[in-house]
């Protein structure tokens, strides 16, 4: 599964935990509800605009809404040291 779809499927589980249809969701967060579709079924690579946009209609963080996603092989940069 790539991140469009792990990102997608975050966002469907919370929009239905929320009890809210795509129509509802997307009126919401300020997108078309074919986006809202096109999002869940990981077909639409959000900007980070829009990924803030909809972790905020769902009532939870950014980071926690990209939780899981694309973590295949990923490693945190190591911390780097300022320049003098």
């Amino acid at each position: 599964m790539d991140i469009n779809q792990e990102f997608g499927r975050n966002v469907k589980r919370l929009r239905l935990l929320k009890g809210s249809s795509q129509e509802q969701f997307a009126t919401i967060a300020g997108v078309h509800r074919t986006y809202v579709s096109d999002i869940e079924r990981g077909l639409k690579s959000p900007t980070l605009w829009t990924v803030d946009k909809v972790a905020t209609a769902l009532g939870v963080t950014p980071s926690e809404l990209l939780e899981g996603c694309g973590t295949n092989g990923w490693r945190p940069l190591p911390d780097l040291t300022p320049f003098d």
